[in-house]
């Protein structure tokens, strides 16, 4: 169990002090194959090279670059989209314009099938939704890497903890990619992937399934399996979830509604203890609007 947040540090484990992995720290460099060799995570100037942390005995991956190691994430993807024997390649950081030409937000991966003559023939989008961190995790990746091979077994403590935020993940980021971006897809009748690890699916809504070959959406999970021999964590693939697109953005972005009576009894202690605390209403009633 881990004393600390940290997972992965510039493509590495924090215990792993390999050559590789001291250059890749010393370096600042990513191995999972960003648009530069260097890993450009919050500042280009001074990145914060966490790929993943620990939450619990699971991993959570919190930079999207992460996903494309081997780009084993484009292959599962082009498996959806087109069929088998179709020349296709990867397109990253694909501006996508709405009716008016404004820009809806760039596509992480698009996957273009082209004919021998080189044109384009079908296409499917790859959005790629890491987990936002709540707390401060810059603080403890800057310790550990002030010296890393007496910091790995650090004790990191505080109520400032770095944790996965998966509700703001799913809700403030995934949700809103998938209505703006998403909804012009859909009307194009373009696939979708949705990338995302199996920490972060698991506290998503059940989504109703469908058949692969009725599918809209393609949910590409994936777990970061360790390999002690290596010392590394290896992306897999963990499961494939198929879904069509409005019933599964429904699903996550309609909150389920419990009894309402529950929330009319919390109403009554509230009012019961505004009324015992002798404090008057904070809105005027009608009376004191007309005396007024």
């Amino acid at each position: 169990m881990a004393h600390h947040p940290l997972a992965e540090v510039f493509g590495y484990p924090t215990s792993n002090f390999s050559a590789e992995a001291n250059r890749h720290r010393a370096k600042r460099l990513c191995p999972y194959n960003n648009k530069v060799p260097n890993c450009t995570k919050d500042k280009a100037k001074d990145p914060l090279g966490v790929c993943s942390v620990f939450d619990g005995k699971r991993i959570a991956i919190t930079c999207p670059i992460r996903f494309r190691q081997n780009w084993m994430i484009a292959d599962d993807a082009a498996a959806f989209f087109f069929p088998p024997n179709v020349a296709w390649t990867s397109l990253t950081e694909v501006r996508l314009p709405d009716r008016y030409g404004h820009s809806a937000g760039n596509i992480d991966v698009v996957l273009v099938a082209y004919n021998e003559q080189g044109r384009v023939v079908d296409f499917g989008a790859v959005e790629v939704q890491a987990v936002y961190i709540s707390g401060n995790i810059r603080n403890a990746f800057e310790y550990y890497m002030r010296d890393p091979t007496g910091h790995y077994e650090m004790t990191w403590e505080g109520p400032n903890y770095p944790r996965p935020d998966y509700l703001s993940s799913s809700r403030k980021r995934l949700a809103p990619q998938l209505i703006y971006k998403g909804g012009i897809l859909n009307k194009w009748g373009r696939k979708i992937a949705v990338v995302v690890d199996h920490s972060f699916f698991s506290t998503l809504p059940i989504l109703p399934e469908t058949q692969p070959d009725q599918a809209e959406i393609a949910w590409l999970i994936y777990d970061l399996v360790d390999e002690p021999a290596q010392n590394r964590y290896n992306l897999t693939n963990y499961q494939s979830v198929y879904t069509a697109f409005s019933p599964a953005l429904d699903t996550i972005t309609i909150t389920q509604a419990g009894p309402v009576e529950d929330f009319i009894e919390h109403l009554q202690h509230k009012l019961d203890e505004k009324l015992e605390s002798g404090y008057p209403p904070d809105a005027p009633t009608l009376n004191e609007f007309f005396e007024g």
